[in-house]
């Protein structure tokens, strides 16, 4: 297999995933996202993606997730994950709003675009409540609203930073979760493994801390996780849940996620070996 590796920063999950395929003899090639001008006839330069049987996008910034696959998909390059699976899971409103129509369980969630629509908003929620932004990722920017005060204070600060996505006021209910939420890392629907994330704050990311452990899947985690992976357009992707009195709720699906933390969580497991294996029944498709 020729695999163009299309990376921003090359970390410990990179590094692992690249030893995998190389230690399977694949031609990986590696591109900096930096370095290429995406044109509307061709990238440059020219010969960059020449010969791949797939790309793998393991860009960070949404941004460059979002169009890099576009870009790749236009040139004819099939690419992990499709365009439609970042442009849906890099705004946390789309992953919402496709969630919620394929009847995937996932919290309430309302947007306003207003700093008092957004106070009155937090209002029928009631407190405490959770201020998201619409793009980012492991736990940044995010606040518990505890009170009215707190909620106009937040929303005041945030309207007044600039830029039009900090004027999408994208608040969820608070979940009260056990103390922990579970990440399902799944190709296709499929869960390759999981762990929970554990934390004494309401964060409980492994990026800020968490601690972690493996997770056994139950069947109905499964069924979920394979909803939500249809829901978004299907790939290699990150589910989190978290548990409900009432069962599972999943609160976002990551389109291009670390999984460092999980490889070390299920040593019965080798992540970045089931990774390669996926990317190499794409490219034989």
């Amino acid at each position: 297999m020729r695999l163009g590796f299309v990376y921003t920063r090359i970390r410990e999950d990179e590094k692992m995933l690249l030893e995998a395929l190389r230690g399977r003899g694949h031609d990986v090639v590696k591109v900096d996202a930096a370095d290429v001008a995406f044109g509307l006839d061709g990238p440059y330069p020219s010969d960059t993606f020449d010969g791949l049987d797939l790309a793998y996008n393991r860009c960070l910034e949404s941004s460059r997730v979002r169009y890099v696959s576009r870009f790749l998909d236009h040139y004819g390059v099939p690419v992990v994950n499709s365009p439609k699976t970042a442009w849906v899971c890099a705004d946390k409103v789309r992953g919402s709003l496709a969630l919620q129509k394929a009847g995937v369980p996932t919290p309430r969630t309302e947007v306003a675009f207003t700093v008092e629509s957004a106070v009155e908003m937090a209002d029928r929620f009631g407190y405490p409540c959770v201020l998201k932004p619409v793009t980012g990722s492991w736990g940044r920017l995010m606040a518990r609203l505890d009170t009215r005060a707190a909620a106009e204070a937040v929303l005041e600060h945030k309207d007044t930073l600039g830029g039009f996505e900090h004027k999408v006021f994208y608040i969820q209910e608070f979940v009260d979760k056990p103390g922990r939420d579970i990440r399902v890392l799944a190709a296709e629907g499929e869960p390759i493994a999981a762990m929970t994330r554990s934390s004494d704050h309401w964060i409980t990311n492994a990026a800020r801390g968490g601690s972690v452990d493996a997770f056994e899947i139950p069947d109905e985690v499964r069924y979920i996780v394979r909803e939500a992976s249809d829901a978004v357009g299907g790939g290699l992707l990150g589910v989190d849940l978290m548990e409900t009195k009432t069962g599972y709720t999943v609160h976002e699906v990551n389109a291009t996620c670390e999984f460092k933390a999980l490889n070390a969580a299920v040593p019965e497991v080798d992540v970045p070996e089931r990774i390669a294996d996926w990317l190499e029944a794409r490219a034989a498709e």
